[in-house]
This record gives C-alpha cells, sequence and structure tokens, in this order.
C-alpha cells in the first residue's frame, strides 16, 4: 500500500509543479516552441529545474542498492538508435509543436480542463492503443511488445 500512497504523492507533486509552471497551458507551451517568433523563454527555468534536480538527486539514488519500494531498480538498457526510435520521437514532438500538450502536462490539466484537452487525451490514448496493438507479437497476451523481447520483426 506505501507504494501506491508514494506514487499517488509523486504524481501530485509533478502535476503541481506542471501546473504552476505553466506547463498544463498549450499556449505556454507553443510560446516557448515558437523560436522564429514572439519566443517565451520561462520554460527554461522549468527545465533548468528538472535538470537540476535530476543530477543531484540522480547521484544520490543510484548509489542505493534497490529503490526504498522496489527490489531493484529498472533502468534502460538499450542504447541503439533505431528506426522505430527515431519516428516515435518524430511523432511525439510534431505532436507537442502542433497541439502544445504532451501526456503528462494533458493529463494534469484534467483539474481544469478545456476543449482541447478533451480532443488531446482520448487522440493520445487512441495512438497509445494502436501501438501496442501493432507491436504485439501475433496471439501474445503480455505487455511486453515484440520489440523488448529480441524479436527481429
Amino acid at each position: 500500500m506505501g507504494k501506491y500512497i508514494s506514487l499517488f504523492v509523486a504524481g501530485l507533486l509533478f502535476g503541481l509543479g506542471l501546473a504552476v509552471s505553466g506547463m498544463t497551458h498549450a499556449s505556454k507551451v507553443l510560446g516557448f516552441l515558437d523560436v522564429a517568433g514572439d519566443w517565451d523563454p520561462s520554460l527554461l527555468l522549468v527545465l533548468g529545474g528538472a535538470v537540476g534536480v535530476t543530477v543531484v538527486a540522480f547521484r544520490f539514488i543510484l548509489r542505493r542498492p534497490a529503490p526504498v519500494l522496489e527490489p531493484g531498480f529498472k533502468l534502460p538498457t538499450a542504447k541503439d538508435i533505431d528506426g522505430p526510435l527515431v519516428v516515435g520521437a518524430a511523432v511525439f514532438g510534431i505532436g507537442w509543436g502542433i497541439s502544445g500538450y504532451c501526456p503528462g502536462p494533458a493529463i494534469a490539466s484534467l483539474a481544469a480542463p478545456n476543449w482541447e484537452t478533451w480532443v488531446f487525451l482520448p487522440a493520445m490514448l487512441l495512438g497509445a492503443f494502436l501501438h501496442r496493438a501493432s507491436t504485439l507479437s501475433p496471439g501474445d497476451t503480455a505487455h511486453t511488445p515484440k520489440s523488448e523481447k529480441g524479436s527481429s520483426a
């Protein structure tokens, strides 16, 4: 139960940070991405704060033998940059640039939703479903995409 409480508190803290920084407002994010027009550099402070906390905290966290509420760390092992990674990153970036939303801020914006939230979230869920459906092996009931199982397909 403690694990779920900590996940809930971490999610609340993350959502609060997104709301305070303005990242739940698509116009704020689009203003940051508009470097050739009316650029709003204020989200650089958010980025700098996130990177700063991560650089300091990870030095201490990764010295531990395991997380507090898990048996071990689950760190990514893939180091290759392949076609699916590049295409996925491009689709994510294009979607973010068009809408001003990415998943975290979109979910956090449910606290004070607008019409864009109600358009973006179903589209995001549909995209996640289509990705899952397209990456599972035929007859596979597990939630591990075939690309993570070592399949060459």
